[in-house]
């Protein structure tokens, strides 16, 4: 059954479950997180969520004990599943070769090439330990169905919890797993496709194809994601049965967000106008804005110059795009950003909030 539209005042599946005003969750974003901005969409009335990729149990704990202090409505921590084919290691020759390809960008930006690591990413039950510690609202997962004991540990905790589906089997397996609410994410999101029963690239499908099929797949809440941008994308999510958005690139062009005033200034740009995916950056595919870097590497790959797996080649490329991001330099930075960032008009989260709640439908 398609679920009633939330009206203000009017609380829905989603934001009875959340403990929210308003059936909007922030985007979580690995990398560019920030305590400010997950801090002011729950202080709005909405969810707001902390990206925890390649955090430690430390910084963890040291996030949420931030969040904890800056709000006290409820957030979301966000984690990664392992999906098994992550490298932990690499042969020295091996890694030579993928350092030597990325060179010239080190020298670029003034920086020494990077040694061989002892990991890539920090122990993944470590993560999920220090996360239920710190006891969110919610937790969500991206790139897999978690394990029944920890959905039931959550749960003992009164943690909510949420998958990521980029297709009807993942959102059916991520229910069947005990899952609390699913978001759909349509190909038009940015960031890293979080497909896992497929590969990414054949399971590209569009949010306006995606959720209504999830709607009718599953019992549980489903948050649209992908594209939404506005309040016509926040208006035809509900009217495709969704229960709340998920919005990323409208929000991480506020200012309460950590991308640095470079890439906000992208996003508002007519460069965001185009979007590409591509696995140069962190070997996984996920969706930005080209720029010099992207164009690089792709032309590097096709001439045999092959780039690292994942998290390797993250981890490489992530030694010069913090300097990059430092320096203003958008040609050599990671631009993620979805097919809809040319309708972001706002520059405060308040300012997003408001205009994707004016698609609220009077009843």
């Amino acid at each position: 059954m398609t679920p009633a539209h939330p009206t203000s005042g009017k609380p829905n599946r989603i934001t009875n479950l959340f403990g929210t005003d308003v059936p909007v969750v922030l985007g979580p974003f690995g990398g560019v997180s920030s305590v400010e901005l997950t801090a002011a969409v729950s202080d709005g009335g909405g969810l707001g969520s902390y990206g925890l990729y390649g955090y430690g149990a430390d910084a963890i704990r040291n996030t949420a004990a931030e969040l904890k202090r800056a709000t006290s409505k409820p957030f979301a921590l966000n984690l990664w599943f392992p999906t098994g084919d992550e490298t932990t290691s690499l042969p020295q020759p091996d890694f030579d070769h993928y350092v030597a390809t990325l060179k010239p960008y080190f020298d670029e930006l003034g920086l020494p090439l990077p040694q061989m690591p002892d990991r890539y990413l920090p122990d993944y039950e470590e993560q999920v330990e220090a996360t239920l510690e710190a006891g969110p609202a919610v937790v969500s997962f991206v790139f897999g169905v978690p394990a029944p004991e920890l959905v039931e540990e959550a749960h003992r905790r009164g943690i909510v919890v949420v998958g990521t589906a980029t297709t009807v089997a993942e959102a059916i397996a991520l229910e069947a797993g005990g899952v609390d609410a699913v978001v759909a994410s349509g190909m038009e999101s940015g960031g890293h496709r979080v497909s896992f029963l497929k590969p990414a690239e054949e399971s590209l499908i569009g949010t306006f194809a995606l959720v209504p099929q999830v709607v009718d797949a599953v019992s549980i809440p489903v948050i649209a994601a992908g594209g939404i941008a506005d309040r016509r994308g926040y208006a035809a999510a509900l009217a495709l049965g969704a229960d709340a958005v998920q919005v990323g690139t409208a929000f991480l062009a506020t200012r309460e967000s950590a991308a640095v005033p470079a890439y906000r200034a992208v996003l508002h740009s007519p460069a965001a106008r185009e979007t590409v995916l591509t696995r140069a950056l962190s070997g996984r595919l996920a969706r930005g804005i080209p720029n010099r870097i992207i164009a690089d590497l792709a032309e590097a790959n096709l001439a045999g110059a092959v780039i690292a797996p994942f998290p390797a080649q993250n981890w490489l490329t992530g030694r010069f795009r913090a300097e990059a991001a430092a320096q203003g330099n958008t040609e050599l930075m990671s631009l993620w950003a979805g097919q809809a960032t040319a309708l972001i008009r706002h520059d405060s989260a308040a300012d997003v909030l408001t205009e994707l709640l004016a698609g609220r439908p009077v009843l």
